[in-house]
């Protein structure tokens, strides 16, 4: 969501929210407060678009897209702890991961891809050199010779 917040130079506005138009406003204050509230709907309205229907019924009430964001980000970064648990989760899956011998190598790949992007969001990273020797090292024995090649 950050990157296509990005994108649409929208982030300004889940930071620092719309802002209250002051009631001896001038034209100029009027245009601006009426820009960034077009920002905020912009951004709330993406919000909503990128929400199944479970999570939407957790951000419908937010009228701005800085109350939508606060609850997303409370209800999904979760704390240190959690993440810690979480983590060693993922390595212990991560340590014991081989392939199955009726999967193709690709297959294979994408699930060592997806632990460590897992592990990346909980504040782990793997070098591509770390994913490709573990990703040779647990293939499947009628890939000896390939590995061996490979080596």
């Amino acid at each position: 969501m950050r990157v296509l917040f990005d994108n649409h130079e929208l982030w300004d506005a889940v930071e620092s929210g719309v802002s209250a138009l002051v009631a001896n406003a001038t034209e100029a204050q009027r245009v601006a407060h009426r820009d960034q509230k077009n920002k905020d709907n912009k951004a709330l309205y993406l919000i909503h678009q990128g929400m199944n229907d479970e999570t939407f019924q957790e951000i419908k009430g937010a009228t701005t897209v800085s109350e939508a964001w606060t609850i997303l980000s409370s209800n999904y970064k979760g704390d240190d702890k959690i993440k810690r648990v979480h983590l060693e989760t993922l390595r212990r899956q991560y340590e014991l991961l081989q392939m199955e011998i009726t999967k193709t190598v690709d297959v294979y790949k994408n699930k060592v891809i997806a632990l460590t992007n897992q592990m990346k969001t909980n504040g782990e990273t793997h070098s591509e050199q770390a994913k490709v020797e573990k990703i040779l090292r647990s293939l499947t024995p009628r890939f000896e010779h390939v590995v061996a090649a490979i080596e």
